[in-house]
């Protein structure tokens, strides 16, 4: 980063309250979820995961699944995916499949579909898509949609597409040129966010690792300039700020401004994989361990000057990047994929490889602040 200013306070003052750190029971996953997406009061997800156990029943869910926001029972819902799912979105349409497999309940779909509410595979978004999809977004009347993609339907675009949501069709004049992988797309009405491996867009400078795109052309915006020298994993926009989580010494979570002029940065001895804004409060995902006293960080991202234990997960006070008292922790190697959030709810959803959050089970899926503890999703 270009400049570096770390303040850990554990129990800092925040703009927010966090959310209840222990984690409400609900369904749970053979593998690893990579992705989660709120509509309404449901919470869809996506993964390598083949089953999911709810109320002492483990039930077939391949790749993809869905689960009751409000009591954390799993629900019928149950696309038929071949491979992993990486990213999934929903709308009132339907949702949105994206990562790297071949079918859907059966028919071609080359890591790309949507199925409706109920399941059923739509016939629009049938595409050749070579490369990988890691990180879909919705807005505008389109599907953006981020990755390890070189082409479409035989067309090139390289790291990034996107689709009309009326009609499932490429957008033919949405197509930036990166020299490396998207790891995430986020749109905001104006904009649309681009983070990744990345060293440029279309050749222009100020736009390595992270860009706001037009969303209609596609074009670099030149009101925002780039500041990040490593990998951008994630990124949330939220309050005139945008904050990115990275690899690099460890991790990284910043805030910048809408023009990238970075606030603040906080360091990791792990990568920060995954963030959302909820209430006032910066949620933190990844592999780390500990959240570091300063930005001195060694190999492998060792906090050289002390740190205070987080383990995959962490909250900060998006104002300032101070540590906050909330212990959510988590263990395994990967750690935390996805974290999303839902302002209507006052929920919180962390999604990943973990199998337990604070010494107790929890695999791979946690919902915090459950609402209805008794009711009741799944038909047997």
């Amino acid at each position: 980063m270009l400049t570096v200013l770390v303040v850990v306070l554990v129990g800092g003052v925040s703009q927010g309250a966090p959310v209840e750190p222990v984690p409400a029971g609900s369904a749970t996953f053979n593998g690893a979820v990579h992705t989660a997406a709120y509509w309404g009061d449901t919470i869809y997800v996506g993964g390598d995961f083949t089953t999911a156990t709810w109320d002492g029943h483990i039930v077939a869910r391949p790749h993809a699944a869905a689960v009751d926001a409000r009591s954390g029972a799993l629900l019928p819902w149950s696309p038929q995916v071949d491979a992993g799912v990486r990213a999934i979105e929903a709308d009132a349409g339907g949702v949105y499949l994206a990562g790297k497999f071949h079918k859907v309940n059966g028919a071609g779909r080359d890591n790309l579909a949507e199925v409706d509410h109920a399941g059923v595979l739509q016939p629009a978004l049938n595409h050749r898509v070579d490369g990988h999809a890691y990180s879909m977004s919705l807005g505008g009347g389109r599907l953006y949609v981020g990755g390890s993609i070189t082409a479409v339907d035989g067309q090139v675009r390289t790291g990034a597409a996107a689709f009309d949501l009326a009609t499932g069709e490429l957008d033919a004049q949405w197509h930036p040129t990166l020299n490396d992988v998207v790891n995430v797309v986020r749109y905001t009405p104006g904009r649309v966010y681009l983070g990744g491996r990345f060293d440029s867009v279309d050749g222009v400078k100020g736009t390595r690792k992270i860009a706001a795109l037009d969303p209609v052309t596609g074009v670099p915006d030149p009101g925002f300039r780039s500041h990040v020298n490593a990998m951008v994993n994630d990124l949330a926009v939220a309050d005139g700020s945008v904050y990115v989580g990275v690899d690099g010494g460890g991790g990284r979570a910043s805030a910048m401004d809408l023009a990238g002029l970075v606030r603040w940065t906080v360091a990791t001895d792990g990568a920060v994989q995954a963030m959302t804004v909820l209430d006032g409060v910066l949620y933190l995902g990844g592999h780390f361990d500990n959240v570091c006293a300063s930005a001195n960080t060694g190999h492998l991202g060792l906090c050289r000057d002390g740190a205070t234990r987080r383990v995959k997960l962490a909250a900060l006070d998006p104002a300032s990047g101070a540590l906050l008292g909330w212990i959510a922790d988590g263990n395994g190697s990967v750690g935390v994929r996805a974290l999303r959030s839902s302002p209507e709810l006052g929920q919180l959803v962390a999604a990943g490889a973990y199998t337990s959050l604070n010494g107790s089970p929890q695999r791979r899926f946690a919902l915090f602040n459950l609402l209805s503890p008794t009711a009741s999703g799944i038909t047997w």
